[in-house]
C-alpha cells in the first residue's frame, strides 16, 4: 500500500522546501507538504506563535485533503519534529487517517527544550543565534528589504518552537524512527535517542552525512531511508 509522507516545516520554511522531494520519493512514498501561515502563498496571514494552535489548523486542513482509508506517515525538522508529534498523538486518538510510523528529524525529545534561546534578541542578534542554531543562514536574510518580510514569521516559529511543551504524556503506539545529521552540534545522539521513551511501538534511528541542516543535501538518502523503515512497519 503507498503512504503519503506528510511533511512539517522547520523555522522559516514553508512548503516549496518539500516539492522537490516528490519527484526524488521512491515509488509507493507520497510527499504531502503541509503550508502554515506567514510563508510563499499564505504570508499575508498571521504565523502561528504557538504550536497547540498550529496542530489545531493543520488537523483541519490535513482532514480534508486525506481519506480516512489513507496510510500515512509523518515527518518533521526541528520545529517541524514537535508539530509532528503533536499531530500524531491528535490523529492516533481520534478518528483521522492511520498513522503508521513517525519520524523525528534534528531534534532533542518533546521534554527536552534547547538551553539556548534566540526570542526576544535585537534583529541581528536573533538573526545570528539562528544561524548558529541551524548551521546554516538562507541567503534571502542578507537582503534588507526579504529580511523584513521573512523575519516576522521566523521570530514567530522560533518562539513557538522555544516555549513548546509537550500536550500530553501519554506514550504514542506507532514506531518511531530519529533522523540526525551525523555532525549535527545543535542537537547529539543522546538527544535524539530520548525519543525511545515517546512511544512502545518500535523506536529506530538513522544519521546521515551532514550538520543539523543535512535535508538540505541528503534528500534522496533521506527518502531511501524512510521507506525503508515503512517496509519493516508494513513487514511488521
Amino acid at each position: 500500500m503507498a503512504t503519503t509522507l506528510i511533511c512539517l516545516p522547520f523555522a522559516g520554511a514553508g512548503a516549496s522546501f518539500f516539492r522537490g522531494w516528490r519527484a526524488a520519493a521512491p515509488s509507493g512514498l507520497n510527499v504531502l507538504p503541509v503550508q502554515l501561515p506567514g510563508r510563499e502563498e499564505r504570508i499575508a496571514e498571521d504565523a502561528h506563535r504557538d504550536v497547540g494552535k498550529a496542530v489545531d489548523e493543520v488537523c483541519e486542513q490535513l482532514l480534508r485533503e486525506i481519506d480516512g482509508e489513507q496510510q500515512v506517515a509523518l515527518f518533521g525538522h526541528s520545529l517541524g519534529a514537535v508539530l509532528a508529534y503533536e499531530l500524531a498523538h491528535r490523529f492516533t486518538s481520534s478518528d483521522g487517517p492511520q498513522i503508521v510510523h513517525l519520524f523525528v528529524s534534528g531534534s532533542p525529545a518533546p521534554e527536552n527544550g534547547r538551553e539556548q534561546h534566540a526570542t526576544g534578541l535585537s534583529e541581528e542578534e536573533f538573526v545570528a543565534q539562528v544561524a548558529r542554531f541551524a548551521g546554516y543562514s538562507h541567503p534571502a536574510l542578507d537582503n534588507d528589504d526579504m529580511r523584513s518580510v521573512l523575519l516576522p514569521t521566523l521570530r514567530a516559529d522560533v518562539e513557538m518552537h522555544e516555549t513548546y511543551r509537550p500536550g500530553s504524556d501519554a506514550k504514542l503506539t506507532i514506531p518511531v524512527t530519529t533522523v540526525r545529521g551525523q555532525d549535527d552540534e545543535l542537537v547529539d545522539a543522546s538527544e535524539t535517542a530520548a525519543w525511545a521513551g515517546t512511544t512502545t511501538g518500535r523506536f529506530s534511528s538513522l544519521e546521515l552525512t551532514g550538520g543539523h541542516m543535512y535535508l538540505v543535501d541528503q534528500v534522496r538518502p533521506l527518502l531511501r531511508g524512510i521507506a525503508g523503515r515503512l517496509q519493516k512497519t508494513d513487514l511488521g
